[in-house]
C-alpha cells in the first residue's frame, strides 16, 4: 500500500461521521457519550443478572431463576436500541468488552457465592442506580432538544422501575 493511501485511510478513520441530524454539533458527542455510558451499564447489569441467574440456588430457585432470566433478556434487548441511537445521531458506540469495562458504573460481582436474597437486593440497588443514570441522560437530552432519545430513555426508566418492583416484591417478607 502506498504511503499516500495509508495516510488517507488513517485520516478517514479519524474523520467525523457525516450522519445527517438536526442536532447541534455539540449535542452529538454529549448524547452519544451518555448513551455509551448507559450501554456499558446495561451490559454490566445484563451480565450480573445472568451471573445470578446461573448461580441462584435454594427453595425459591425456579422463581428466581426465571425472574432473572426474564430481566436479563429485557436488558439485552435494549442494548441494540441504545447503540443504534448513538449511531443514528452521528456518534460512535462501544467496540469491545474492554470498552464496556472502562465505562461501566454498575459494579461486577465475582463472588463464589451470593445468597439469593443478596443477589436480588444487589440487583435492585443496581437498577435504582440505573434509573438515576437514565434520568441524568434524559436531562442532557432535554438540554439539547433531543426528544427522540429522551423518549427512548423514558421507556427504559419504566422498564428499570418494573425490575426494581419485581426484585423488591420477591425479597419482601410477608
Amino acid at each position: 500500500m502506498a504511503k499516500d493511501a495509508k495516510l488517507d485511510a488513517k485520516t478517514k478513520r479519524k474523520a467525523p461521521l457525516q450522519t445527517p441530524t438536526d442536532l447541534k454539533s455539540n449535542a452529538v458527542p454529549d448524547i452519544a457519550g451518555a448513551l455509551n455510558l448507559l450501554l456499558a451499564d446495561t451490559y454490566a447489569l445484563y451480565f450480573k443478572t445472568k451471573n445470578f441467574h446461573w448461580h441462584v440456588s435454594g427453595p425459591h430457585f425456579r422463581d428466581y431463576h426465571l425472574l432473572l432470566d426474564e430481566q436479563a433478556a429485557a436488558l439485552l434487548a435494549t442494548t441494540d436500541i441504545m447503540a443504534e441511537r448513538a449511531r443514528k445521531i452521528g456518534g460512535t458506540t462501544l467496540r469491545s468488552i474492554g470498552h464496556v469495562s472502562r465505562l461501566q458504573r454498575i459494579q461486577d460481582n465475582d463472588a463464589d457465592f451470593v445468597s439469593p436474597k443478596d443477589m436480588l437486593a444487589e440487583l435492585r440497588e443496581d437498577n435504582k442506580a440505573m434509573v438515576e443514570h437514565l434520568r441524568t441522560a434524559h436531562d442532557l437530552c432535554d438540554e439539547h432538544g433531543d426528544i427522540a432519545t429522551a423518549s427512548l430513555i423514558e421507556n427504559w426508566v419504566d422498564e428499570a422501575e418494573q425490575r426494581i418492583w419485581f426484585l423488591f416484591e420477591a425479597t419482601r417478607d410477608t
